[in-house]
Parts: C-alpha cells; structure tokens; sequence
C-alpha cells in the first residue's frame, strides 16, 4: 500500500507544473528540532517560570515584562544550529525543476530559506528576522541570542524578533502571497501539521486545483477532502521520491 502511494504521488507531481507546499513543524523535526506541540514538546512540559509557554511568547510578555520574555525565548526559541533535511532539498529540487511556485510554512526556523527556496511565505515570521521597535533597523538571530541581556539598538530601542507572538495578527504580505499561491496552483502538498492552528489551517479550504496531498504521521480534519493521504514519516517518503 504505501509503495503505491509513492508511486501515485509521483505520478501526481510529474503531471503538475504549479505546485505549492504547505509546511508545519513535522518538516524541521526531522532536522531535530522540538515539536513544541509533541507530548514533550514546550508547550506541554513545565517549565521553570512556571508560566504557560503562551504568556511567556506572547505580546502582553515582551511588552509588561522584556527580561522575562528575552530569557524565555533564548532558553527555548534558538534554532541556528539545525540544518535543512531531506525534505526541504527535495523541495528546492522541484523548485529548480520549475515545478515548485511557493512555499507556505507555519515554521520559523529559516530552513526552507537556508536550503535555497526563492519563494516562501513564513505565516509565523523567522527568527533570523529581527528589528527594532523604535528606528526598524534590521538585525540578524545572532545578535538576539548572543546578547546578555534584552538585546538594544544602537539607537537604543529594544530589538523585536519578527515572529508572530501571541496577541498577534499574521503578517498582512505573507497571508496574501500564501492565498494567492493556494488559488493559483494545481497541486497543494501539505506536510507535517495536523492543521488546527488557525487561521493558517484555514488558508487550505481555498485550494481548488487537481490534486490535494497531505502526507502527515497522524491523521488530520482534511483528510476525507485529500486526493492522496499518507500517515508517514517524512523522511521515508521522500527518500523514496
């Protein structure tokens, strides 16, 4: 059944000239980062402020209480060290291939950016993204992290990762681009979330191309409307394709 599965999804994708993916954090655990949904993941496990991890990445956090936010985030949000896996290069590969027109990706790891995608729209921001509050001026995920303290600007404004926290809304430019990518394309490949993060999940009930993929190793709400479903790892798919 599976090696069937595979088979039809490569027939899918060598008939299709307009494919977008649809990404969650199933794509960068293979890489080793933390699902932080997972049973053990940060959202589940304690931890020492004991505080609920959505205060602590929250809006209300960085602004009422910067130290607490900064340290948080240092200790649990420092992803430089991962690297692309076999999923985000053969995701480049068919965009090289001219088959690949978007990546949409709830993650903010900067991995399909680092395995060489042009066209990705980060619904939750990247962490290599950072700017300050005050003057905009840009700075990179090394200053954040190896700052001591609250990172500042030397204009002395505090320098803001530019991620979605909670309290925020999604930025306006990337939410357009994934819509427009969904509309226009004729296969939608969505891996590795469950899609009940909202509104990104609902960006799927756009999509009316050819063929809806979902490969995920649990099953989700959109299956019943899927072409092709498989309930794998990632990595064993794609080393197959």
């Amino acid at each position: 059944m599976f090696e069937e599965k595979i088979e039809k999804l490569k027939d899918m994708i060598k008939s299709s000239n307009n494919i977008v993916f649809f990404t969650g954090a199933g794509v960068s655990t293979e890489s080793g980062i933390p699902d932080f949904r997972s049973e053990d993941g940060l959202y589940n496990k304690r931890n020492k402020y004991n505080l609920k991890p959505e205060y602590l990445l929250s809006n209300l956090c960085f602004y009422s209480d910067t130290g607490l936010f900064f340290e948080n985030y240092k200790d649990n949000m420092n992803l430089l060290k991962y690297e692309p896996n076999i999923t985000h290069k053969y995701i480049k590969k068919l965009e090289n291939m001219g088959k690949v027109k978007a990546v949409i990706t709830q993650n903010i790891d900067n991995l399909h950016i680092k395995a060489g995608c042009k066209r990705v729209y980060e619904l939750h921001g990247n962490i290599n993204r950072n700017y300050c509050t005050k003057c905009n001026k840009f700075y990179d995920a090394e200053y954040v992290f190896k700052n001591k303290g609250i990172p500042i600007c030397d204009c002395g404004g505090i320098v803001k990762p530019d991620v979605v926290l909670y309290g925020e809304s999604l930025p306006e430019d990337a939410y357009m681009g994934a819509i427009r990518a969904i509309k226009d394309c004729d296969m939608l490949i969505v891996l590795g979330t469950s899609l009940t993060v909202y509104p990104a999940s609902g960006l799927i009930d756009l999509f009316d191309g050819k063929y809806l993929v979902i490969i995920n190793k649990d099953k989700t709400a959109y299956d019943k409307k899927a072409s092709l479903v498989i309930n794998s790892e990632l990595k064993d798919v794609f080393s197959k394709l």
